[in-house]
């Protein structure tokens, strides 16, 4: 532990005899080694080139738990780059570990940019096993910010080094502490059973008949136990011949409660889009019921194409996200998929799986969005693919005319490692520029 014993936590003791607790499924690596707080022996300094060289630190004087981190300073300097490194050997190939660390910063505008902590997997030989992976700021607690990253030894490694790093941050300055690296005995494996459905109702006389025919087919499906149900765009005025305002309806409403009976029936979130009225305001919504069959959230389409303008649908202004039993998901509509900033903004929260109810558009800016925001897209539409795409654009199931109907399982937790790019799912984020202003 990086801090006031100045070790780390490798096999649950730390040299002056204190005891480190892992979390139930998760036990320390076999290695050990100590170091003092005097020295912090074991962990050395970096940086490509003496002339961007950060200012280094054993700040015996602040830390996450007790005094005592490893510090790196800017300076006035814009280009500076550097960081502590340490080398954990005894690393099993196959095997996962999750790896832990605490910062604290002050003077950093990009955190998510500047502040990097990855590990850099390593052979016997001493050459890269694979691209490092990054591990992504998360939760914070009294002004430290946790980072946390869980990956599977790669093939051929026999050691693991840890980088904490500061980056392109005049006048900043970041804090180390507490970091642990330990072997899952139990690591999270979820599966997503996501369906979706291409169908398109013809001379149907009402919004509720239009309905009636999508949720018919999802029943029909019920055998293969979906956990997320996508519907298209608009389910309640396809093949009515109706206007957005005669089939308008509020949330929760007649809709609501009849995909609601369905996803309580089935034990599964459905998504769906309808046309949503507050007062004399028409929006353009998605609609996600949960297990129980309550509503669990809404998404008003943002980016409306002309046609709704002209027709009197209002844009919604916000990108909500909603935690489930298995992760985090977001909700687009159809023309929002032409432009990157609502998918982006979905992941940027945190988003695992985006739902798509889609009229028709793009199959390909569809696995676009996936792969450049590391997410799952699920689509249902009339005029364009229905599929399951994952993080790097596969297909993992496409439903036709032939069958309307399909299911893809969606392993939240697998990796998807890239030769040559490693896991960009947390790489994305960090060498993405927010800091340059796009107008």
């Amino acid at each position: 532990m990086v801090g006031r014993n100045w070790g780390m936590v490798l096999a649950g003791l730390l040299a002056a005899g204190g005891v480190a607790t892992a979390a139930e499924g998760v036990k320390p690596v076999a290695h050990v080694e100590s170091f003092t707080a005097k020295t912090a022996a074991g962990w050395t300094t970096w940086t490509p080139r003496p002339e961007i060289a950060p200012r280094f630190s054993v700040d015996a004087g602040k830390g996450h738990d007790g005094p005592g981190s490893l510090k790196i300073a800017a300076g006035d300097s814009a280009s500076a780059f550097g960081g502590w490194r340490k080398t954990v050997e005894g690393i099993v190939p196959g095997k996962t570990y999750r790896f832990v660390a605490y910062y604290r910063a002050q003077g950093v505008a990009q955190e998510r940019r500047s502040i990097a902590a990855r590990l850099d997997w390593r052979d016997a030989r001493g050459q890269q096993a694979r691209p490092p992976d990054y591990a992504l700021d998360g939760a914070r607690e009294g002004g430290w910010t946790k980072v946390e990253h869980v990956a599977e030894a790669p093939e051929g490694a026999t050691s693991v080094r840890i980088e904490l790093s500061l980056a392109w941050a005049p006048k900043g300055t970041v804090w180390w502490d507490d970091v642990q690296l330990l072997e899952e005995t139990s690591p999270r494996q979820r599966v997503v059973r996501a369906l979706t459905v291409f169908h398109r109702p013809r001379g149907t006389k009402s919004a509720a008949e239009s309905v009636a025919q999508f949720c018919r087919l999802v029943e029909g499906a019920a055998a293969k136990k979906p956990d997320l149900v996508c519907l298209p765009e608009g389910i309640t005025v396809v093949g009515t011949g109706k206007t957005y305002a005669e089939v308008s309806e509020p949330i929760p409403g007649p809709t609501t409660r009849t995909l609601g009976a369905l996803s309580k029936k089935l034990g599964c979130y459905i998504v769906a889009g309808v046309y949503e009225r507050v007062g004399g305001v028409i929006y353009n919504t998605a609609v996600m019921m949960d297990r129980r069959g309550e509503v669990a959230g809404t998404y008003r389409k943002t980016h409306l194409p002309r046609e709704e303008v002209e027709a009197g649908i209002t844009p919604g202004d916000s990108y909500p996200v909603f935690d489930t039993d298995f992760g985090r998901v977001g909700l687009l509509i159809c023309w929002d998929l032409q432009f990157p900033e609502p998918s982006r903004a979905l992941a940027l929260q945190g988003a695992e799986v985006i739902l798509l109810p889609i009229w028709g558009g793009s199959e390909v800016l569809a696995r676009a969005r996936a792969i450049e925001n590391h997410v799952f897209m699920i689509t249902s539409s009339y005029d364009m693919k229905t599929f399951v795409v994952d993080p790097a654009g596969a297909v993992l199931a496409e439903a036709s005319a032939k069958e309307p109907v399909v299911l893809a399982d969606m392993h939240l937790d697998r990796k998807i490692v890239q030769p040559w790019l490693g896991d960009m799912k947390a790489r994305t984020w960090k060498e993405r520029r927010p800091d340059i202003p796009v107008r």
